[in-house]
């Protein structure tokens, strides 16, 4: 009887495809090709550092084998295998798939996803997503229909609104899901660069509706390759794209659901979709939907136009600034604070779904936030039950 062993994998349903785990790895263990990011067995060391730098979880995976999955294998897999059940493991209980981690990993586990939001579920009336539809080896070709500053320069901040169009190549997305935009040129290495992730701002039917396009949100950060040659872009230039990714940072198809959304900045983009799909399909819906959006003035926060003019009836707003030079610095924590009584009483709704986007550190905020309105105790026990209803997601960069 040959003994089993503990593998390392990498989801692929859930995986987006950014690459920070095989950047983060100190021994290269990590690797990827055209189809999936994958993890190699003879080189693995469980030294975890990949685990806290991965937005969506997938890169918390493991089975227990009597015989590893070869990088063959795992590139060509579309999911996760089943873990197998071994009823005559190894004595000490090796056979028990996760559980079978033993307490000083599952105890390093829990610290990397401390303060991450935790591996998310979708919601349970959420559509399915289709994942990893194009890749780097064959990528979508699609050209700008139009790029549009959101924001005014003396903001200080560059923000565009970018439509592509897909033409006649299928490109199904739904909102909460990402695509991967491919920089032209190589790297030092003479290898192609790995695309950049940004989250579609537009419906799953199209920035214009019925159409094959997308729009994305994305600011210009002078020293950034890809935010530079996105936000360069003209009517007409053509793309390469990637995806679509994520399957669990999704909007629930249920019309008495209710939406708690904070953001920061380009965080916005997939609570703009989430907001265009109810204007468009929620007629007479009973779940409301409550946006604390947070920027440094009104002339930096994108869309500030048109979400002023979405009826409070359909989207709570409060826009949150740190800037403004006649008034103390506000952030989305402090707001949620001020609104507390609103806050307590959606959270302990079984309807409600909370959906936290935008910079990394702002998630420690909201979550005190959180803590504060409920109690800590009675947060991280209603936080995780969420988490794992399906009605708890973070996706922070």
């Amino acid at each position: 009887m040959s003994e089993t062993m503990k593998q390392h994998l990498i989801d692929p349903e859930i995986c987006i495809r950014c690459y920070t785990c095989e950047m983060t790895c100190p021994i290269e263990a990590i690797t990827h090709d055209d189809q999936n990011v994958v993890v190699d067995v003879a080189k693995c060391n469980f030294c975890m550092d990949c685990i806290p730098v991965c937005p969506t979880g997938s890169i918390d995976e493991w089975r227990v084998v009597r015989e590893p999955y070869s990088l063959e294998e795992q590139f060509s897999w579309s999911e996760l295998p089943a873990q197998e059940d071994f009823d005559d493991g190894p004595e000490g209980g090796d056979g028990g798939g996760i559980e079978a981690l033993d307490e000083a990993m599952a105890a390093l586990l829990a610290e990397a996803h401390r303060g991450a939001g935790g591996r998310s579920r979708p919601p349970a009336t959420a559509s399915k997503p289709t994942v990893n539809l194009y890749t780097l080896g064959k990528p979508a070709i699609a050209k700008v229909q139009g790029s549009y500053r959101l924001t005014t320069e003396e903001s200080g901040s560059d923000v565009r609104h970018v439509i592509l169009d897909f033409g006649a190549q299928p490109f199904p997305v739904l909102e909460g899901q990402s695509v991967g935009i491919i920089p032209p040129g190589t790297d030092a290495d003479g290898k192609p660069h790995l695309p950049r992730l940004y989250s579609v701002s537009s419906p799953r039917d199209g920035e214009r509706p019925n159409f094959n396009n997308i729009s994305l949100t994305v600011k210009h950060d002078p020293h950034g390759r890809c935010s530079s040659y996105i936000c360069g872009l003209e009517k007409g230039d053509e793309v390469r794209v990637t995806g679509p990714f994520g399957s669990t940072f999704l909007m629930p198809d249920d019309p008495s659901a209710r939406l708690l959304m904070i953001c920061t900045g380009t965080g916005s983009a997939p609570f703009r979709a989430f907001t265009m799909r109810r204007q468009r399909t929620a007629t007479g819906a009973t779940g409301d939907m409550v946006l604390f959006f947070g920027a440094r003035s009104p002339d930096s926060l994108p869309y500030f136009g048109p979400l002023a003019k979405v009826p409070d009836r359909l989207l709570h707003k409060h826009l949150v600034f740190s800037r403004l030079a006649d008034g103390a610095r506000e952030y989305v924590q402090d707001r949620m604070i001020t609104e507390a009584a609103t806050v307590a009483e959606m959270i302990a709704d079984p309807k409600t779904h909370i959906y936290v986007c935008g910079l990394r550190g702002m998630e420690e905020g909201v979550e005190r936030a959180f803590a504060e309105i409920a109690g800590d105790a009675v947060w991280t026990s209603l936080r995780d039950a969420m988490r794992n209803e399906g009605r708890y997601h973070v996706e922070t960069y």
